[in-house]
């Protein structure tokens, strides 16, 4: 299995590379389980790369994603997505079907 990121959330983080100057830089995901066995995420550019040989490497529309070792598990399956949570406000979210508090999303 895979990290998938969303078409929208794709484009959201390339503008963001491009705003930073950090083009073809991946980006690292990373999650940690906390006390109330929920997860907690981070994101970020990671201009070191996947140079540790225990990371994971992804392609999703067009964005490489490095995730380290200790998440794999946590993430694998889970998708990336931007929406937009309330009007105007838009956030990116992780669809993880192994975060205990995920549901998944329903058609309106």
């Amino acid at each position: 299995m895979t990290i998938e990121v969303t078409e929208a959330a794709a484009e959201q983080i390339k503008k963001a590379a491009l705003e930073s100057k950090l083009e073809n830089t991946p980006l690292r995901i990373a999650a940690t389980r906390q006390e109330d066995n929920s997860l907690h995420y981070g994101l970020g550019f990671d201009d070191i790369g996947s140079g540790n040989e225990k990371d994971h490497a992804f392609q999703s529309n067009g964005v490489e994603i490095v995730v380290a070792d200790s998440s794999y598990e946590l993430l694998n399956g889970t998708t990336l997505d931007y929406i937009e949570l309330e009007p105007k406000q838009f956030h990116f979210v992780f669809l993880n079907p192994n975060d205990p508090n995920y549901v998944p999303p329903t058609e309106t």
